[in-house]
């Protein structure tokens, strides 16, 4: 009875052997066919912190993987999934889908750079290979941390750095040649000669003279140019025996003024006529300050009106009424919307950087003439840099359609 036994479990293996082998061989076959984790993974990958820059880049290099067929235009064109974590085996993101260049292909590697990286962050990747019919490979992954740093100097803006001491060059050279005694020449400009034309008038008149220094306060560059202007003016009043008002929008700028008219009348040898109640604070609320201006200048008539500073909607109508009574006016401004009125309401108007030359100008210092020749110089240096950087795009652009056969 146990031989029989023996026998029929002996008949029963090698019966179900072959069937066994044969489903073996058959799935193992399918798997090839049709594993969709069918192409291999990029053999190498490394990250580091990218050089130059203000720690926000991380460069990711991987090499292609073995399966990809090298061809922009093939149908199997492979494309490469860059995801990051924060620690490695983590939670990973993607951050980019990469499609290798003709470059790429030559090198044998991509080098991709990871923006938007929090610097001291630790950083982990991985990379997979994916075709277009969802064919993907295994992972290629960092198994460092790499971390992105801020280093000294950002390598992106090296023209910015050449351009810049270019110009502070430029600046420095100039100051030195009118401390020399180098004279610099300087375009006249109108509007400034004109100051004691203006005085001259008021003067002979027996009026006053109605200085605006804009409604913004002594934070706007354009105020601080109008109080260097209204020194000139100040001390041209003293000299011609003439009474200068100014009215303000904001406290700041009355103590600012209030200084600088006093200085004024000083160096002209009049401290006697300096009188700071004419220089008084109104209101900061934009257009109640205009209709006092408006309702004084028609009520005394000022024989010469000086608008420079930083305007707003108020220009046209300051410049129409003082055009109405029938005052020289010489205005300055950098605001480009309201220059058409200065201009066609005034008889002379600063245009936009005139009003910030006015100080090297009006005072012939050797530093703020060289200052103003030495930025003129680097405005000429950025002119043609743009235009030297346009032909050479242009050019490149030429070459890559083949227009040059």
């Amino acid at each position: 009875m146990e031989r029989t036994q023996e026998l029929l479990m002996v008949l029963c293996v090698i019966c179900l052997l072959p069937i066994s082998a044969v489903g073996q061989e058959v799935d193992t076959d399918a798997g090839e066919a049709g594993d969709p984790a069918s192409l291999r993974a990029p053999t190498e990958i490394s990250a580091e912190d990218h050089p130059w820059d203000g720690g926000e880049e991380i460069e990711l290099t991987f090499s292609l993987s073995p399966d990809d067929p090298k061809d922009l235009t093939s149908d199997d064109l492979v494309t490469y999934v860059v995801s990051r974590a924060g620690e490695y085996g983590g939670l990973y993101s993607e951050v980019a889908l990469v499609v290798p260049t003709a470059e790429d292909y030559e090198q044998g590697h991509i080098v991709y750079t990871v923006q938007n990286s929090e610097r001291g962050e630790p950083y982990f990747f991985r990379v997979q290979a994916t075709t277009l019919d969802g064919r993907t490979s295994p992972y290629a992954e960092t198994t460092e941390a790499v971390y992105s740093t801020r280093e000294w100097f950002a390598g992106h803006r090296t023209w910015l750095a050449i351009v810049t001491a270019l110009i502070s060059g430029a600046v420095i050279t100039f100051i030195l040649l009118a401390r020399a005694g180098i004279q610099l020449k300087i375009r006249k400009i109108a509007g400034l000669e004109a100051v004691s034309e203006a005085v001259g008038r008021a003067t002979e008149m027996g009026r006053s003279c109605l200085f605006v220094p804009g409604v913004q306060d002594m934070k706007d560059i354009q105020t601080i140019a109008a109080i260097t202007i209204l020194a000139r003016v100040a001390r041209t009043a003293a000299e011609y025996e003439a009474r200068v008002e100014v009215p303000t929008a904001r406290s700041l700028v009355m103590t600012a003024a209030r200084e600088t008219i006093e200085g004024s009348y000083l160096s002209a040898g009049r401290p006697d006529a300096y009188n700071e109640d004419l220089i008084y604070y109104v209101t900061d609320e934009q257009f109640g300050y205009v209709a006092y201006l408006s309702g004084m200048m028609v009520r005394e008539k000022p024989a010469a009106c000086f608008y420079m500073g930083s305007f707003f909607a108020e220009s046209l109508i300051l410049a129409e009424t003082g055009n109405s009574i029938g005052a020289i006016q010489i205005a300055g401004t950098a605001q480009p919307a309201q220059l058409p009125f200065f201009v066609a309401a005034c008889d002379y108007t600063l245009i936009g950087e005139e009003l910030f030359a006015a100080s090297a100008y009006l005072s012939g210092s050797s530093e703020e003439l060289g200052s103003l020749k030495g930025q003129d110089f680097g405005k000429l240096i950025v002119a043609v840099g743009i235009i030297v950087g346009c032909l050479i795009a242009t050019y490149h652009e030429l070459v890559n359609n083949g227009f040059f056969g």
